[in-house]
């Protein structure tokens, strides 16, 4: 747009609207945070339901964690809209992209994909504004990525490059009694990938804490690598022994658990260890997104 025209719709009070801020916990205020994050960042195959208030009119949306070629939304022919959680943001707040993916989708002629959506605005409406009350999000961890396709869709070139897919997953499982928190298996090493629900600072210092007093890991055998910072965000990453099954980390996931809690509480000032334990931790951290 040249200049005169900017100056033309500005003299008619018709601004664009202002792009969207940047918002670094995306999730805040949502039901199960930690779980939104989960979805958006560490788990390979995913979906779940969530109702969305579009215009007065409840609207049933099917999250997944990504879509073929990175695609943003698919409108199914039989009305269905999926929307990917881990498409690429374009505003910076990723509640917005989501929301706008959906719309972009319900407006897309059924039975076609979305491939691409336009940018966010401040204007646009956040998973805040229009989930329907009280929804929280139940993540459904799949084995596979067979949800991206329908009955109609089952071509053998489909259904070729849906195998290659799912041949070249992560292994994820959540650990039973454990929130956000997921069992991965990668090449011959095993993860634990734990979603803190708290701000990444406070977090850091409380692992630091327990770095410090030596009680940071799940017993014999394990180690914390590290942590990733996920959309505002902690997720540390312990390694466990590559045998041991997701059914036998609740109880030491739990134990790990209540010393967090215990170190997060605490509002003294950190002692020469910790602080030395929260900078290895701080420059071990790797930023998804």
């Amino acid at each position: 747009m040249g200049k005169a025209s900017r100056r033309k719709r500005q003299a008619e009070g018709t601004k664009a609207p202002a792009r969207a801020p940047f918002v670094n916990r995306p999730f805040e205020g949502l039901g199960n945070e930690t779980d939104w994050v989960a979805m958006r960042e560490i788990i390979p195959a995913a979906t779940a339901q969530i109702t969305m208030e579009l215009d007065g009119t409840p609207q049933e949306v099917t999250l997944v964690s990504v879509l073929p070629g990175a695609m943003p939304a698919i409108h199914r022919a039989n009305g269905e809209v999926l929307v990917a959680m881990q498409s690429r943001t374009h505003s910076g707040d990723a509640s917005r992209d989501i929301v706008l993916a959906a719309q972009t989708a319900l407006a897309t002629e059924a039975g076609q994909p979305v491939p691409a959506i336009p940018n966010a605005t401040a204007e646009t409406p956040r998973l805040q504004d229009v989930l329907a009350e009280g929804t929280e999000l139940a993540v459904q961890v799949q084995d596979d990525f067979n949800f991206w396709i329908a009955e109609e869709d089952t071509t053998p070139e489909v259904l070729a490059t849906l195998e290659q897919t799912n041949e070249a997953a992560v292994p994820t499982v959540p650990v039973p009694d454990r929130p956000s928190t997921y069992w991965c298996k990668m090449s011959d090493r095993t993860y634990v990938r734990w979603v803190l629900g708290e701000d990444e600072d406070a977090a850091t210092t409380a692992l630091a804490r327990l770095q410090a007093a030596g009680e940071h890991t799940l017993g014999e055998g394990t180690s914390l690598l590290g942590a990733f910072r996920a959309a505002g965000l902690l997720v540390p990453v312990l390694e466990v022994d590559p045998a041991t099954d997701p059914a036998d980390l609740t109880e030491p996931l739990q134990a790990l658990a209540d010393r967090y809690a215990a170190a997060l509480a605490k509002d003294e000032s950190l002692t020469p260890e910790e602080r030395r334990a929260r900078d290895g931790l701080v420059s071990r951290q790797v930023t998804l997104r």
